[in-house]
């Protein structure tokens, strides 16, 4: 579903990735793990053309996403809840997942029953539908960006730190939640801190270092890697 080819990308003079490769499968769930400035979150955005490579592509089912503009990304079906959450403060919760279905703007009938999903996923968002986004918890906050990058019915989800700042039970919720959304046939790429859940509900992983893939295979045999479980599972 997912091919990406030799990617460059520098932020001015400061290269962020050199020579990435990886490739996403349909449904699967596919980690990166990695330190800090490892290259994780500008692979997301480049896939998602919010940064452009200075060469190499990023290839979903054939097209190279790096000739089109970002809004079409979502179109194709490409989707991504962003690192930091990103809601829109002053507009509810409702207004937020709406924005999220702007693709399908003109359906009236299919957003409603997106939304009913999306409450259905996220009981929590429904209790606060008519509530400013702004005001929500963090783990609340999560669940809205999550909820409204499926607005858009992609089949590629981009999930980018998803359990950053959250307390230890919220972390267990949204990995499951993670879990659910693959088992309806999303496929997702999952940008993690969290190494331990993240190889756990994966089914491969790729491990990040300074822009570069250092180690790809699959997520149990990561697990087990003793250089992955020093450097990155606190063993």
């Amino acid at each position: 579903m997912l091919v990406i080819q030799d990617l460059h990308v520098y932020y001015g003079a400061i290269r962020a990735l050199d020579g990435i490769s990886l490739t996403v499968n349909e449904g699967e769930i596919v980690t990166m793990i990695g330190a800090n400035g490892a290259g994780k979150s500008t692979t997301i955005r480049t896939i998602s053309v919010l940064v452009r490579p200075r060469s190499g592509a990023a290839m979903f089912e054939g097209k190279a996403l790096h000739t089109l503009p970002a809004h079409e990304i979502v179109t194709l079906g490409v989707s991504q809840s962003p690192e930091g959450r990103r809601v829109f403060a002053n507009m509810s919760v409702r207004e937020n997942l709406e924005l999220g279905a702007y693709v399908h703007h003109k359906k009236k009938a299919q957003i409603q029953e997106d939304m009913d999903k999306a409450f259905a996923l996220f009981p929590r968002l429904k209790e606060r539908e008519n509530q400013s986004a702004g005001t929500l918890s963090g783990g609340e906050q999560q669940m809205l960006a999550i909820g409204r990058a499926l607005m858009s019915r992609p089949r590629l989800l981009l999930l980018d730190e998803p359990s950053l700042g959250l307390a230890p039970f919220l972390v267990q919720t949204i990995f499951q939640i993670i879990q659910d959304i693959n088992k309806t046939g999303v496929t997702i790429l999952l940008v993690e801190q969290n190494a331990n859940q993240a190889l756990r509900v994966a089914h491969r992983g790729y491990v990040l270092e300074t822009g570069r893939v250092v180690l790809a295979d699959t997520a149990q045999n990561l697990l087990s890697n003793d250089s992955v479980r020093q450097a990155y599972l606190g063993e």
